[in-house]
């Protein structure tokens, strides 16, 4: 990206790339390098107990119909095991399970049409 500035009434040509590694900004004749800091995170001891951010929910990948539903609240399901169906452009997709707990609550009822990204069913 280049444009021009004024400092004091005298007016200077301003270069700017974006690079892998950070940024150069050239000033006229004067080049700058700007490096991409490195940071390393450190988190702090959390405990897990019932935080939001943790809910285990099984959302809809696609808008369309529920077809079958396969568990019922209070069952226990272990990871890849199927959910529910959702018809949905002419075919039947199963939904499985992305996560290992007991049904806590189905949101939603055969027949029933859902949007994308809408929770159906939420593990404890």
């Amino acid at each position: 990206m280049k444009f021009k500035i004024k400092i004091k009434g005298k007016e200077y040509e301003v270069e700017i790339v974006e690079l892998e590694g950070g940024t150069k900004i050239k000033i006229g004749d004067k080049e700058f390098f700007f490096q991409k800091e490195k940071k390393e995170i450190s988190l702090p001891s959390v405990s897990f107990k019932k935080r939001d951010f943790l809910k285990k929910e099984i959302r809809a990948p696609i808008a369309g119909t529920i077809s079958e539903i396969f568990v019922k609240e209070k069952d226990f399901v272990k990871k890849g095991e199927k959910l529910l169906s959702l018809s949905a452009m002419k075919m039947e997709n199963e939904i499985v399970s992305d996560f290992e707990g007991r049904v806590k609550k189905i949101f939603v009822k055969k027949d029933q049409n859902v949007k994308e990204g809408e929770v159906l069913i939420l593990l404890e």
